[in-house]
């Protein structure tokens, strides 16, 4: 199973980004999907994951401007980034947990001052 991601790209500070990720073939017994990101020099951190139930969870310094969904029958999670600011700058990856932990390559995100 290959994760593929999509969306990232150069953008200016205050604008919006919405970044996919699907699944290559059906993946059985999700738990939860998720966002990543990675900052140059930094540990990769979570952004956002929700739940087969579809309860949320979010990065404090993201809180208010990110939104996390799915649609559980493409096995196909999204995040739509609002506000977006130069600190949110990395390279974003879709991450799928369910019997095993599945990760996507990852789309660059730049969000230029």
């Amino acid at each position: 199973v290959q994760l593929q991601a999509s969306g990232g790209g150069l953008v200016q500070s205050g604008g919006s980004l919405r970044l996919s990720c699907a699944a290559s073939r059906n993946i059985l017994s999700i738990h939860t999907m998720g966002w990543y990101r990675q900052a140059p020099g930094r540990q990769r951190e979570l952004v956002a994951i929700i739940s087969n139930l579809g309860s949320t969870v979010y990065a404090d310094s993201v809180k208010g401007r990110f939104t996390i969904s799915r649609v559980n029958a493409r096995n196909t999670v999204y995040l739509q980034m609002n506000s977006l600011k130069p600190e949110d700058t990395a390279v974003y990856y879709c991450n799928i947990y369910a019997t095993r932990t599945f990760w996507g390559r990852g789309t660059l995100v730049t969000v230029s001052s």
